[in-house]
């Protein structure tokens, strides 16, 4: 080995340590549940603690009976799941008026993480968004407010260039906004485009799932930026994707396996999608239970999946638009 071979081998083991590092200490600072609580982690540069679990708006909105998604959200929170996620696009705004009146209830916007997203990219855009969802979800602001769905290539750029980030940046400066992310679930080199803009993420919402290992990995390409960066992790579609009985089931993977296995990873927390009382109680034990896999367990999982994983059959959302939210399509020309 010359001394040029030997100093990039260094380089690259101490990098690997200090990555392995940096995710040891993500789930190291996970707190032990209460007895009607969940484990929190921390939120990246934020500081701020967040349930393992967030609960996912857009099946809240999917819920027909008002009455029931109001009492889902609301036992939720009763439970410990005290981070809440929406989006101004979801069911039209169905998801974000539902939110907001179940929050109203006993004080409860107080006890809650609240995060929703900004559909636009342009400055006038974002800023409806921000007042649409504010009013909706009966709050004078919000904990976290993420850029929705980065899955064309030029959205990074039109974020910028539009004006939707000095919109972001206004916002917090108002108070109405504490902390800024972006989502997405296509591509992790627009992920890594959007952590190489000149601006400070404090979140970046992600596939995680046992497939991703095996097929455009966010896990093994953008998680590692993330960390370097102190940006929090949010992972979401643990089990495939929006329907509720996930997607990723036809595989033979168990609900318990797959969220014990994106619970091992540097998440922040795991987004879930809930439409009953049944799944609540099903999703709050497995967190309340929750013990990190082993390097050796998460390696089986993987290998037992990995000739159904690589070929992205699990992971649709990656490779078509059939995930993609109408807003957005229409916003890039395409039919809905």
């Amino acid at each position: 080995m010359n001394e040029t071979t030997r100093r990039d081998f260094l380089k690259r083991a101490a990098a690997g340590a200090t990555l392995a590092a940096l995710a040891e200490d993500v789930l190291a600072q996970t707190s032990a549940a209460s007895a009607t609580g969940l484990p929190t982690r921390v939120l990246g540069r934020t500081g701020q603690r967040v349930s393992i679990l967030a609960l996912g708006g857009w099946h809240i909105g999917a819920i027909k009976d008002d009455a029931e998604s109001i009492r889902l959200m609301q036992a939720a929170l009763d439970e410990g799941i005290t981070f809440f996620d929406n989006a101004w696009d979801y069911h039209d705004g169905r998801s974000e008026d539902l939110m907001g009146r179940a929050l109203a209830e006993g004080g409860r916007r107080e006890k809650v993480f609240l995060m929703t997203k900004d559909c636009e990219r342009d400055y006038q855009g974002s800023q409806r968004c921000l007042e649409d969802s504010l009013r909706r979800l009966r709050t004078d602001h919000l904990d976290l407010w993420q850029f929705h769905e980065m899955v064309y290539d030029n959205d990074p750029d039109w974020v910028f260039e539009k004006g939707g980030i000095k919109a972001a940046i206004d916002a917090r400066q108002a108070g109405k906004v504490r902390y800024i992310g972006f989502t997405g679930h296509k591509h992790p080199n627009i992920h890594l485009k959007m952590l190489g803009k000149p601006f400070d993420w404090d979140s970046a919402q992600m596939p995680i799932n046992v497939m991703d290992a095996h097929y455009r990995s966010f896990q093994s390409q953008v998680v590692p930026v993330c960390l370097e960066k102190k940006v929090g992790v949010i992972g979401m579609k643990g089990y495939g994707g929006s329907h509720p009985e996930g997607i990723m089931a036809k595989s033979g993977l168990t609900v318990a396996e797959a969220y014990r296995y994106a619970l091992s990873q540097p998440v922040s927390a795991q987004v879930v999608g809930l439409t009953s009382l049944d799944q609540l109680k099903q999703a709050v034990a497995l967190a309340r239970s929750f013990t990190p896999m082993t390097a050796a367990e998460q390696s089986a999982l993987r290998d037992r999946v990995r000739d159904v994983a690589g070929d992205g059959r699990y992971e649709l959302f990656k490779s078509t638009v059939v995930f993609d939210g109408p807003h957005h399509r229409k916003q890039h020309g395409f039919a809905v």
